[in-house]
């Protein structure tokens, strides 16, 4: 179901849409106001949603802009790409660790790393001389200046969540860490999720040296820090939690934590079910939404659970 300001605004959308041209042409455009609001997906996040008029316009420029930078962006980054996503950076994960270990005989080191509140932290300056590297529109450089001031989390810095062009602009932010990984540091087996990064090796030394030169480009280059907290270099049979699973050498098993949230709000579901507060269908689609996520690892006896549930 469309939300109210959506059906608003489509109510009168061509009336809309020629506005927003004009004041294009006219150069007369202004980004309008966020709502801001907190989502538990299950961290804590603020979510920054800007009026439909102005994500009209951030589809539309990343309709053109996306094909432009797409090229040049490494293979391993999967977010908010196509063909890519959550499910097939784990597939590379595995494949990666099982081409290292060459049969299970080599002992494969994981090196995984997060930046801490990244979004909250691209500093504007940066990401716009960026986009000018590849942009040479000066209207589009504009607009694109619009959108970029139209958010701060503090003086010059962040981007809002909730914008589609910030999934754009988080790649192209990136992606100078991307080629400096590969090429400067040349690491071959690397993959990047969002600000999630991954890099394996056979020599553990090869990825302390890593998270050294890691940490000090991005916080020369970029104006970022990474997490203390999220900074991990294990073993591959010690289980890597990433995207939501836990790879190991011969299968992967859902995070505990998603495990425990599945079984949660299908519990919560079945009582609204029961005082009628939501359809059987609505029931049914989220119990076949969480066997989708099952059968990316194994999760027989989570299944089992769910659909005791309803019994």
């Amino acid at each position: 179901m469309r939300k109210k300001d959506v059906l608003e605004f489509s109510l009168r959308a061509e009336e809309n849409l020629f506005y927003l041209i004009a004041d294009l042409r006219n150069g007369n455009y202004t980004h309008g106001q966020y709502i801001r609001f907190i989502v538990c997906d299950p961290k804590r996040r603020e979510i920054a949603k800007a009026p439909v008029r102005d994500r009209v316009l951030h589809h539309a420029l990343c309709r053109v802009l996306t094909p432009l930078f797409e090229p040049s962006f490494v293979f391993d980054s999967y977010s908010s790409r196509k063909e890519k996503g959550i499910h097939k950076a784990g597939k590379r994960l595995d494949k990666f660790a099982q081409k290292l270990a060459h049969n299970h005989t080599k002992t494969i080191w994981i090196l995984q790393v997060d930046m801490r509140k990244f979004f909250d932290s691209v500093d504007h300056e940066i990401l716009f001389s960026l986009l000018r590297k590849k942009i040479k529109n000066e209207k589009v450089l504009s607009l694109l200046e619009i959108i970029i001031q139209s958010y701060e989390k503090s003086k010059g810095k962040g981007i809002p969540l909730g914008n589609l062009t910030s999934q754009l602009f988080s790649n192209v932010y990136l992606d100078l860490l991307d080629n400096f990984v590969k090429r400067e540091l040349q690491a071959k087996y690397y993959l990047r999720y969002a600000d999630d990064i991954i890099i394996l090796s056979r020599d553990k030394n090869f990825l302390e040296d890593c998270l050294s030169k890691v940490a000090n480009f991005i916080e020369e280059k970029l104006k970022l820090d990474l997490h203390p907290k999220k900074i991990s270099l294990k073993r591959w049979k010690q289980g890597i939690d990433f995207l939501g699973y836990v790879h190991f050498p011969t299968h992967s098993v859902l995070r505990t934590k998603t495990k425990r949230r599945m079984i949660g709000r299908m519990a919560e579901k079945n009582i609204e079910l029961k005082n009628k507060k939501i359809s059987d269908k609505s029931y049914q689609q989220s119990l076949q939404s969480y066997f989708g996520v099952l059968k990316h690892c194994r999760g027989r006896k989570i299944k089992t659970r769910l659909e005791s549930i309803g019994d």
